[in-house]
Formats: C-alpha cells, sequence, structure tokens
C-alpha cells in the first residue's frame, strides 16, 4: 500500500536516502577513496588559482577574471555533492534531509549553468584578444566583465529557480530511495506520485536551449580565431591553445548532453551507468579545468613559481 502523499512545504518535514552508485553498494571504501581523491585535486588545483589570482596584481585581466570565476564554481560544484558521497560511502550515512536535498539540487545546476556561460565568456575573451587586440581593453574593460558575470548568473537564476518551484511543489507518495548519489532532479522527481512530465520537458528544452546556444557561439569563436591564426607565426600556439581549450570543453559538455538525454530517454541505459555518468560530469571538469585553463597560462604558473620561490628564500 503507498504511503500518503507528502508536500512538505506546507508544513511536514522528513528525508530522502541516497543509494550513493547501485549495484556497486558493496565497494564503499574504494569508491570514497576514488571520489575523496577527485574532491583533494579539485580543491588543491582550484584553490591554488584562486590563491594566485588573489596575491598577484598583474593578474586582473579579463581572462584571469574568468578562470576565477570558473574556480569559484568548480568549488562550489563539487563541494555541494563530494562531502556527502563520503559519508555515504564511509559512514553509511544516506539520509539527506529535504531542505537539504533540494539546496543540494539548486546548487548543481546553477552551477553547471553558470559554468557553461564562463567556458563561453572565456571564448569571447580569446577571440577578442586574437581577432581584435587593439579593442581589447576597451572591449572587456571592468564593467563589461562585471556584467558578464552578473549575466551569467541571472540565466542560471531563470533556469533554476523555475525548476526548483516545480520541484518543491510535487506531493511525494513513493519510495523516497533516491537511486543516486546526490539529489538529481529527475531521480527526485521520479519519486513523486503526480505527473513528472512537465518537469521532464522543461527540463530537456532549458538544458538543450542553454547547452546549445553555447556550444554554439563557443565553436564560432574558435572557427574564426582558426580562420585568423591560419598561415601566421602564432598559428602553432593558437592550435595549441584552442586545442587543450576545446578538448575540455567536449569533457565538460558530452557527458552533460549525454547525462541529460539518458536520464529522460535512456529506459536501456542502467541505473548504473546514468550515475557514474552524472558524477563524471560534475567532477571530472573540477579536476581538469586548474591544469589545462590555469596552470598552462604562463602569467599564472610564472606567479604560482614565484610564491614557492619566495616562501623557500624566507624560510
Amino acid at each position: 500500500m503507498a504511503s500518503d502523499p507528502f508536500n512538505y512545504p506546507n508544513g511536514s518535514s522528513s528525508s530522502f536516502i541516497l543509494v550513493g552508485v547501485p549495484t556497486l553498494e558493496t565497494f564503499p571504501i574504494y569508491l570514497g577513496i576514488l571520489f575523496c581523491s577527485a574532491y583533494i585535486i579539485a580543491l588543491v588545483g582550484n584553490g591554488v588559482v584562486l590563491l594566485v589570482i588573489g596575491l598577484d596584481k598583474s593578474l586582473r585581466d579579463p581572462i584571469h577574471c574568468f578562470l576565477g570565476m570558473l574556480a569559484v564554481i568548480d568549488v562550489v560544484m563539487v563541494t555541494s555533492i563530494i562531502p556527502k558521497m563520503l559519508s555515504i560511502f564511509w559512514l553509511n550515512s544516506t539520509e539527506i534531509g529535504y531542505v537539504a536535498c533540494f539546496v543540494q539540487m539548486f546548487l548543481v545546476h546553477s552551477a553547471t549553468s553558470e559554468e557553461s556561460g564562463v567556458l563561453l565568456a572565456m571564448a569571447f575573451d580569446r577571440y577578442i584578444a586574437i581577432c581584435h587586440p587593439l579593442r581589447y581593453q576597451r572591449i572587456l574593460n571592468h564593467q563589461t566583465i562585471a556584467q558578464i558575470g552578473l549575466a551569467i548568473m541571472v540565466r542560471a537564476l531563470l533556469f533554476i529557480v523555475p525548476l526548483a518551484g516545480m520541484v518543491t511543489k510535487l506531493p511525494y507518495c513513493r519510495s523516497l530511495v533516491v537511486p543516486h548519489s546526490y539529489c538529481e532532479h529527475m531521480a527526485v522527481v521520479k519519486l513523486a506520485c503526480a505527473d513528472p512530465r512537465p518537469i521532464r520537458f522543461y527540463c530537456v528544452s532549458m538544458s538543450s536551449l542553454i547547452v546549445g546556444m553555447d556550444m554554439a557561439f563557443i565553436a564560432v569563436s574558435y572557427g574564426m580565431i582558426l580562420k585568423v591564426v591560419l598561415g601566421k607565426k602564432s598559428c602553432w600556439k593558437a592550435f595549441r591553445t584552442c586545442g587543450c581549450h576545446i578538448c575540455v570543453m567536449m569533457l565538460y559538455y558530452i557527458p552533460g548532453i549525454v547525462s541529460i538525454y539518458a536520464q529522460q530517454f535512456g529506459s536501456s541505459i542502467s541505473v548504473r551507468a546514468q550515475v557514474l555518468l552524472a558524477d563524471l560530469y560534475l567532477i571530472l571538469p573540477a579536476m581538469l579545468n586548474p591544469i589545462i585553463y590555469s596552470m598552462r597560462t604562463k602569467q599564472i604558473h610564472q606567479a604560482v613559481l614565484k610564491i614557492l620561490f619566495s616562501r623557500k628564500v624566507c624560510a
């Protein structure tokens, strides 16, 4: 017999149960070590980027501002899911409160939208720097950067606030066991005793719109960059830079697109594969972004070496 439907915004309270990674519950220690290692790498890498940008006043140009934004978003993204995942794997603390679940959902989905926006802003920055170098400082001044950052946040809120409103208003009358490692919106919505199709349609359409638009503009930006540098002495350097950026973007967008559509239409894809893909989508970019975008940036690399060398001298 199904339990009575509940709708917590109307006053009652309860919790969801997170499974972790379905069918891999017998390997909690190894999964915990894997995700803990990823978390440490992401925190250290992004922390170093933020520290260096904060300490070195010469790193105040637009690209480093965008790298700082990216680092903050990555820290928020992994911190919103991995600590709870570790408590599931190591402490068997599978329960997550109703409010905490939807706060986690809000942070995850707003961060993914913001990350896509920052990647687009970085592609635009490279386009202006290479194709219109004489106008670079005039176009990308501090006011423009602030406006871009604000636009990225507003776009994310316009996407996630309606989604959060729809999800929290659903009555839940089925099992409260979420077959996921975090409160992924569709995994939670499937527990509702109301029709989830409006939310499913909203998620697919808005995610496709945001990701599709961003990928299209990024592709156009890098295409115009390559068109400008072909045949010039800086061609190989531009190819290396653009190639690294495009690889990281593919690692971000491809798992994201597959994860979105697998959740909606991938009935033939195992739940375990869907969960691991969703985890990969959130964690892998946070690990790789500091290495590919920041540590390969000459100014940040030199600033890190300068800070380390100055500390050795002081010691």
